[in-house]
C-alpha cells in the first residue's frame, strides 16, 4: 500500500501536474481492494495540509502552490511568524500582519499563502488562509468581573492579544483578580472575540504559589501521571533480573562513577576510564537503558512522547517518566545493578581522536555518586580530605581531567563555537520565596562531563549515519546570511574582521573571533550579538550536521530519562544490535514516524525552555522587589529602540526605558545595536558599564525597571580629535548624569522648536 512519503515525493517531482483522485489512484496502480484506504489517506493528508486540493478537485503539495504549512508564533504587538514544517524548501519564517491572521492564534498549525517573497532586506510575508489545527484549547489568565452578566479573562501569555469573554453562568465562581484556567468554546473570528468557560480557579493572583502554578498551566505542563501510566510503572521491577544480565556484557567489575549536581535524582549517565598498554585511553560512557523498561506504544511511552522532556523549574521538576523509573530502576544509583547502553571509545590521548569504538547493551554497578563540587575540590583544590576518601578513584579522575582538556582543545581547534555565558541559579526557601540569585558555576567538573557526553553523542551519530538507518539527529543549521552580514558590520565597529563571506562562513572563523576578543571589554557585546545571529538547534530525521559544534554528525544519546529523542534512538540502537538489519517494513515505518516525532520533540523542548525561563524571570523579579531603591553596577546586555537592558553581576536583567534618558533625545541604529544622543552624541552600546537604581518591579510581566546613574562607554571614540577625546574622558571613567538639568535643557529645546532629532530631519529632506 502506498504511504504518505511516496505521495508527497511523487507530487514534488518537477514533471508533476495536479491530478484528480482518480488520476492519482491510476498513477499508483491502486487495486480495487485498496481504493478505500487510499482515498482515506489522501483525505487525511489534505485535512492536515500536507497536500492541497484545488477548486478543480486536483491535488498537489503546498510548496508548488506558493503555500507554506507551519506553526504560528504570535507576538504581543499583534503580528506573527509562521515557522515552516521541516522538509519544506523555503525554511525562512513567514511574517504575518495582524490583519492577515484571520482568526489564527499563537501555536496554531496553519496554511499560509505567500504574498511577497524574500528580498535582500525583507523576509517573506503572507496571509493565513486555513487553520489546520488549533494549538491550544485552554488558556490561563486573570479574571475580571465587569458586571453581574459577564466578565473577561486577560491571558497571561502576551502573545495572545485577545481577551476571553466569559458569560456569568460559565465563570465557575471565579471572582475579580483570580487566576483561572479557561476552556475555549469559540475562537476569535472577525469582530467577535473569543469565548470561553472557566474550568479551574487557581486562586487570587497574589496568593503564594499561584504564580508558578499559573505558569505550569499556561504552558500546558502535565503535573500528574494518569492512573494507567502509574499502574504500568508499578509493574516495572525494582531490581535487574538475572535472565536479562545473561543477555548483556557484564561491566560490574569496571570502576565507574556518576558525576552530577548535588540535587540531581535522575542519574542517567556514568563514566569510566582506563589507560591502555598502547598509550591510548578507553573512555566508557554508560547510559541508562530506559528503552528496556519503556516499551514502544505502551502507556508509559505515549505519555513520555507527549511530554517530550523533563522540565526543571525553580522549585520543582516535572519529569518525563514517573519517579518509580526516573529516580528508581532507571537511575544509575551507586552500588546497585543497572541496565545500560554503553559506548566504549578508544581515544588517542595526544590528539583526542577516537581510533576505535564499540556500542553494546551492558549491566553496570557504579562505585560512587560523585558531585561536580567534589570533583573540583579533588582536581583543582587538591583537597586532602576528599583525596583520601576517594583514593582508589583519584587517578581515574585526574586522567579524566587530562582527557577532557585534550577533547576540548580538539573541538575548539576544528572550529566549535564555545560561548562563555554565565547562567543564573535562583535559590528559594521552603515557601518558594527567592532568597538569593547566584551564578551557576562551570568548573572543570562540569566541562569534563560535557566533553565526554559530546564525544559519545558524535560517535553514536556517525555510526548510525554510516549505516544509513532511520535515526534522530540533533542538528544546528548554518546561520542566516543576512543576520551574519549585520553581525559583520557590528564587529567592524570595534576594528575586528571575520574571514569568509557571510553566506559561506565556517564556524572556525567565528570561534577565532571569540578567542581573539577573550578578555577584551567588547567580549560580552560581540558574543551576545553572535548568539542572536545563530539559529536554534533542533531534532530532525536527517543528518545535516551541527554548525555550532562544527560536527558533521551529532545526536542526543545520553539522557533517555529526561529526553524523548534519546529514548527513540536507544530503541533503534537495540533493534540494529539485535537484528543486524532492519526489515523494509520497519524502515518504512520509521521513515514515516521519525520526522514528525522529531519536530514534536523540538516543540516540546521549546515549551520547556520557555517555562523554565519564565519561572526564573518571575523569581528574579520577585527577588529584586526586595531591593527597590538600591543601586547596582552592571553591563548593558541589549539595546532596543525603546530602551536599554542591563545585566547585573548575578545575571539578573532589567531595563532602562528610553524615557528615563532625560539628558537628550536618542535614536536607534539597528545595524550597530546602539542608541545615539541627538545633541550630545552619547552612545549606549552592548557591553558598556553602567550604574543603575532599581525603580520598579512588575511581577505579572516579569519586568524590572532601572534608572541610569552613570554610564561608562565601552571604548573611547573620536580619537582623531584630541579636543573631543579630552571632553569624553570624564564620561569614559563614569559620568554622573544630572537628570533635573537634563530635563530643563529638554524643555528649553522644546520651546525653541528644535526637538526634532537630526536623523528624522535628514529623512524628511531625503523624501522631499
Amino acid at each position: 500500500m502506498v504511504n504518505e512519503q511516496e505521495i508527497r515525493r511523487f507530487m514534488l517531482e518537477l514533471a508533476y501536474k495536479p491530478l484528480t483522485l482518480e488520476e492519482l489512484a491510476a498513477a499508483f496502480s491502486i487495486e480495487p481492494e485498496e481504493r478505500e484506504s487510499f482515498i482515506q489517506l489522501v483525505e487525511e493528508l489534505e485535512a492536515e495540509g500536507k497536500i492541497v486540493k484545488t477548486r478543480a478537485q486536483r491535488y498537489g503539495v503546498p510548496e508548488r502552490f506558493n503555500l507554506v504549512r507551519g506553526i504560528l508564533q504570535g507576538s504581543a504587538k499583534g503580528y506573527g511568524f509562521v515557522i515552516p514544517d521541516l522538509g519544506q524548501p523555503d525554511t525562512q519564517d513567514v511574517f504575518i500582519q495582524p490583519n492577515d491572521l484571520n482568526g489564527a492564534m499563537d501555536r496554531d498549525l496553519v496554511l499560509v499563502r505567500i504574498h511577497t517573497r524574500k528580498r535582500l532586506d525583507k523576509r517573506p510575508e503572507g496571509e493565513v488562509i486555513r487553520i489546520l489545527k488549533r494549538g491550544r484549547d485552554s488558556i490561563v489568565g486573570t479574571f475580571t468581573q465587569l458586571n453581574s452578566h459577564f466578565g473577561f479573562v486577560i491571558p497571561d501569555d502576551p502573545r495572545l492579544t485577545t481577551d476571553i469573554f466569559i458569560p456569568s453562568d460559565l465563570r465557575k465562581g471565579a471572582t475579580d483578580k483570580q487566576k483561572v484556567v479557561v476552556k475555549l468554546l469559540n475562537y476569535p473570528t472577525g469582530r467577535h472575540s473569543a469565548e470561553g468557560e472557566v474550568i479551574e480557579v487557581l486562586g487570587h493572583k497574589d496568593d503564594p504559589g499561584i504564580d508558578i502554578i499559573s505558569i505550569i498551566r499556561k504552558h500546558g505542563l502535565p503535573e500528574d501521571f494518569s492512573e494507567e501510566v502509574l499502574r504500568e510503572a508499578e509493574k516495572v521491577p525494582e531490581e535487574v533480573s538475572e535472565e536479562e544480565i545473561k543477555n548483556r556484557r557484564d561491566l560490574r567489575d569496571r570502576k565507574m562513577v556518576t558525576i552530577d549536581g548535588e540535587d540531581a535524582k535522575d542519574l542517567d549517565d556514568a563514566v569510566s576510564i582506563e589507560k591502555l598498554p598502547n598509550g591510548n585511553v578507553r573512555l566508557g560512557v554508560h547510559i541508562a537503558d530506559v528503552s528496556y523498561y519503556v516499551k514502544e506504544g505502551s502507556a508509559l511511552d505515549r505519555e513520555a512522547y507527549e511530554r517530550g522532556c523533563s522540565v526543571y523549574l525553580v522549585d520543582r521538576v516535572i519529569p518525563m517518566l514517573p519517579p518509580r523509573l526516573s529516580n528508581g530502576i532507571c537511575s544509575l544509583n551507586p552500588q546497585v545493578d543497572r541496565l545500560t547502553m554503553t559506548c566504549d571509545m578508544e581515544i588517542n590521548l595526544e590528539t583526542g581522536r577516537v581510533v576505535d569504538y564499540e556500542i553494546y547493551p551492558s549491566v553496570i554497578r557504579t562505585n560512587e555518586r560523585m558531585t561536580y563540587t567534589a570533583i573540583k575540590r579533588i582536581l583543582v583544590d587538591e583537597d586532602p580530605e576528599l583525596i583520601a576518601r576517594y583514593e582508589p578513584l583519584v587517578d581515574d579522575f585526574r586522567l579524566m581531567g587530562q582527557l577532557a582538556t585534550v577533547l576540548r582543545e580538539k573541538r575548539l581547534h576544528r572550529g566549535a563555537i564555545d560561548f562563555n555565558f554565565d547562567e543564573a541559579k535562583v535559590i528559594v526557601d521552603e515557601q518558594g520565596k527567592p532568597i538569593d540569585v547566584v551564578k551557576r558555576p562551570r568548573t572543570i567538573a562540569e566541562r569534563l562531563i560535557e566533553e565526554f557526553m559530546l564525544i559519545a553523542n558524535e560517535t553514536v551519530a556517525e555510526h548510525f549515519a554510516r549505516l544509513e538507518v532511520p535515526f534522530v539527529y540533533r542538528i544546528h543549521e548554518n546561520p542566516d546570511s543576512e543576520k551574519l552580514q549585520a553581525f559583520y558590520e557590528f564587529v567592524s565597529s570595534f576594528g575586528h574582521t571575520i574571514k569568509g563571506r557571510p553566506d559561506k562562513v565556517k564556524p572556525r572563523s567565528l570561534q577565532r573571533l571569540l578567542t581573539k576578543i577573550e578578555g577584551l571589554p567588547e567580549e560580552k557585546a560581540i558574543s551576545t550579538v553572535l548568539l542572536r545571529s545563530m539559529k536554534q538547534a533542533k531534532y530532525a530525521a536527517e543528518c545535516v550536521g551541527h554548525f555550532g559544534l562544527a560536527a558533521p554528525f551529532y545526536c542526543h544519546f545520553t539522557s533517555p530519562i529526561r529526553r524523548y529523542p534519546d529514548l527513540m534512538i536507544h530503541r533503534i540502537i537495540r533493534e540494529v544490535l539485535t537484528k543486524g538489519i532492519l526489515s523494509v517494513e520497519r524502515i518504512d515505518e520509521l521513515q514515516s514516524y521519525l520526522p514528525e516525532a522529531a519536530q514534536h520533540s523540538s516543540i516540546r523542548e521549546r515549551v520547556a525552555v520557555d517555562a523554565e525561563r519564565e519561572t526564573d524571570a518571575l523569581k528574579q523579579a520577585e527577588y529584586m522587589e526586595q531591593h527597590i531603591g538600591e543601586e547596582f553596577e552592571g553591563t548593558i546586555s541589549s539595546v532596543t529602540s525603546f530602551g536599554i537592558f542591563v545585566e547585573l553581576p548575578n545575571t539578573i536583567e532589567g531595563m532602562i526605558h528610553v524615557s528615563y534618558l532625560t539628558d537628550d533625545y536618542y535614536y536607534y541604529h539597528d545595524r550597530a545595536h546602539i542608541l545615539i544622543g541627538d545633541r550630545t552624541g552619547r552612545i549606549f552600546r552592548i557591553g558598556d558599564a553602567v550604574k543603575v537604581r532599581v525603580v520598579g518591579v512588575n511581577l505579572e510581566e516579569r519586568k524590572i525597571d532601572f534608572e541610569l546613574i552613570w554610564h561608562r562607554e565601552l571604548k573611547e571614540r573620536n580619537q582623531e580629535s584630541g579636543k573631543k577625546k579630552s571632553r569624553k574622558k570624564g564620561r569614559d571613567k563614569g559620568q554622573v548624569i544630572d537628570f533635573e538639568k537634563g530635563k530643563e535643557k529638554v524643555q528649553k529645546k522644546k520651546k525653541k522648536g528644535k526637538s526634532k532629532p537630526k536623523a528624522k530631519r535628514k529623512a524628511v529632506r531625503k523624501r522631499k
